[in-house]
């Protein structure tokens, strides 16, 4: 197989020296650096009225690359879309599809989740179509955010001063923040008394302290001397003890959403 018969795309140029690596001369790769083709920025760029279809175009800065890549599909006999495994690399593995106009004949999807000599000869070895599912949920993600952009932005501007900014994620992300420091704001703070004892055994000499806490809290400082004068002269029994085995281990690592 002559070399370029066989077109690798991958996102980031990064990739491309080794992938080339790995493949060997019958494969050629070139980068999509990220995404191909977005919402307009001129306008919403949603079809609202026909079920939220999004308008896309090819933004200028990447009109040369989708040029090359195309240029690139019409020479070889076979594609394979090597972008991330996720909805975003899926999305962008769709716009590829669609933009460089290729067919279902010699389009493979592939993805690796490490750039290794196994790991891609492996991809190579078992490809798949494109996830549709994934797609979709990645346009549903772009719609909403600009849909929530688009028209809370410019409420923000009028209302507040310009320039700020309203999104999917951090309007919610503020409104939870906000709602948590009123409520820390609001939150009356009242003291208590808990009563802490230590006692000794009868029958030990070598000076054993057993420390106890009692069970209930008192609203005042009156009202746990008035419980510690009642107990002047009282006798303490242990009623019960429970022996047990347990283990501890340490927390787990913080993720970025437990963080």
């Amino acid at each position: 197989m002559k070399e370029g018969k066989n077109l690798v795309i991958v996102e980031s140029p990064g990739k491309i020296d080794k992938i080339k690596k790995a493949l060997g001369n019958d494969y050629i790769v070139k980068a999509s650096i990220g995404h191909i083709r977005d919402l307009d920025e001129s306008g919403l760029s949603i079809d609202i009225e026909n079920g939220f279809k999004p308008e896309y175009v090819i933004p200028a800065e990447k009109r040369k690359v989708v040029a090359e890549l195309k240029k690139a599909a019409q020479e070889a006999s076979s594609i394979w879309l090597a972008s991330d495994a996720d909805r975003e690399g899926e999305a962008i593995s769709w716009h590829l599809f669609e933009t460089l106009g290729l067919s279902a004949e010699n389009t493979k999807r592939i993805v690796f989740q490490e750039i290794t000599k196994p790991a891609i000869l492996s991809a190579i070895d078992n490809p798949r179509e494109i996830d549709m599912n994934l797609v979709n949920a990645q346009q549903a993600r772009r719609v909403l955010d600009r849909l929530v952009g688009f028209e809370l932005s410019p409420v923000l501007w009028r209302k507040i001063q310009p320039k700020l900014s309203a999104g999917r994620v951090q309007s919610v992300a503020l409104r939870l923040i906000v709602d948590r420091e009123r409520e820390i704001l609001a939150f009356n703070n009242e003291a208590y008394y808990k009563v802490e004892a230590l006692f000794h055994p009868e029958g030990t000499a070598d000076g054993t302290l057993v420390k106890a806490t009692l069970d209930r809290r008192f609203p005042d400082m009156e009202s746990a001397r008035e419980f510690l004068e009642r107990c002047i002269g009282a006798k303490f029994t242990i009623s019960s003890i429970d022996k047990k085995e347990g283990t501890r281990t340490p927390a787990a690592p913080f993720t970025t959403s437990t963080l």
